[in-house]
């Protein structure tokens, strides 16, 4: 396949890139060969200027072994390479060894690991190789093609009479740094998902979480605050309205110059499913006070808080289209803007045609 015809064909999303790991992880990398492994292969094309000289499994086998070597060093790439088997000698070990010995890594218990630190691994990887294409500028989309991820652009736009200057970031949202509000989606229970998932608030909360020197959590301070938010206005066991937004302090993240964060409720969980409805109108509710939240407690804070970074929200699991969410947010942002706010205004999106959406914002998106 040519450089341009890797160029237009669709980047594989995350849950297919996990579904064909966790195949991976079971068969192991001697038994690849015939297995069909679309999103996997696809990548290693995107990817390897030499994959048409390899077989698929080959060709898999560098795309995982590239990945891998991205994760930070320590508990977490070792876990992985015993996991797929790509650790010295591991390559023909049956799954339960390797799950066994990853489970080792972090001092826990093969079931434990199984159910926790197994899929926020195979999570790890899926979002690396996600970085990788992205790199080799595998979106599709006007414009997305000049995106790689890992990198920001100021945006000029105009809000009222004046202009003002946007951050675009296309990255994970636990690499920000240096932005003192992270603005984090949540269902209208304040439920936090469980931090092994690869959704933002999920993200959030695993990069917020203390962990001891064998991985174990020792504090969930997101989980733990909301829940305390919760009583202290009166909603614990019962939903918030839509747009609601409640602010908790940032955990770890505080590390990374990320100061709060504010869960704005707007995921309403359908009855009898794992689905949620996400209506473009809570967005800008919840975007709304969001800003006013910020200018309430800037001041409070020493320095002040000034800036603040957005997802395109309700796009995930919300099943929003990136224009739909963009424009919602950016309907309360502008009218932020324009009345002379001095926010210091980010967003941070996963794909680069979402990041071009954004960048089109001058044009009316």
């Amino acid at each position: 396949m040519s450089h341009r015809e890797r160029m237009a064909s669709p980047l594989p999303d995350h849950a297919s890139l996990l579904a064909e790991l966790q195949e991976v992880r079971r068969a192991g990398l001697v038994r690849l060969r015939g297995r069909a492994l679309p999103a996997l292969e696809s990548a290693a094309e995107a990817v390897t200027e030499t994959t048409a000289a390899r077989s698929p499994g080959a060709a898999v086998e560098a795309l995982l072994r590239q990945a891998v070597s991205h994760l930070d060093a320590g508990t977490l790439r070792t876990a992985a390479e015993y996991t797929l088997g790509l650790a010295q000698g591991t390559r023909d070990w049956p799954a339960s060894s390797r799950r066994r010995s990853a489970a080792s890594v972090y001092g826990v218990s093969v079931e434990r690991f199984r159910k926790d630190q197994e899929v926020m691994v195979l999570g790890e990887v899926a979002e690396y190789i996600l970085r990788l294409v992205s790199q080799e500028g595998g979106a599709p989309g006007a414009g997305a093609d000049e995106w790689s991820v890992g990198t920001h652009r100021s945006v000029q736009v105009r809000a009222g009479d004046r202009q003002v200057g946007l951050t675009v970031h296309v990255h994970p949202v636990d690499l920000l740094r240096d932005v003192d509000v992270v603005v984090s989606p949540v269902n209208v229970h304040l439920a936090l998902p469980e931090p092994y998932k690869s959704s933002v608030a999920a993200s959030l909360r695993r990069a917020a979480s203390v962990r001891g020197v064998t991985g174990d959590v020792l504090d969930d301070p997101l989980h733990d605050e909301l829940r305390k938010w919760a009583a202290r206005h009166g909603t614990a066991g019962r939903a918030v309205l839509p747009g609601t937004v409640a602010a908790t302090g940032s955990g770890a993240l505080a590390g990374q110059g990320v100061r709060r964060i504010y869960h704005a409720a707007i995921a309403v969980p359908r009855a009898g499913t794992n689905d949620y409805d996400v209506l473009p109108a809570d967005v800008t509710r919840a975007v709304s006070r969001a800003l006013a939240l910020l200018a309430e407690e800037g001041d409070r804070h020493t320095p002040p808080l000034r800036s603040v970074c957005f997802p395109l929200l309700g796009s995930g699991r919300g099943g929003l289209p990136y224009g739909v969410s963009l424009a919602a947010v950016w309907a309360a942002v502008e009218a932020e803007l324009a009345r002379g706010a001095q926010w210091d205004v980010h967003f941070v999106v996963r794909a680069p045609e979402a990041a071009a959406l954004v960048e089109r914002i001058p044009a009316g998106m």
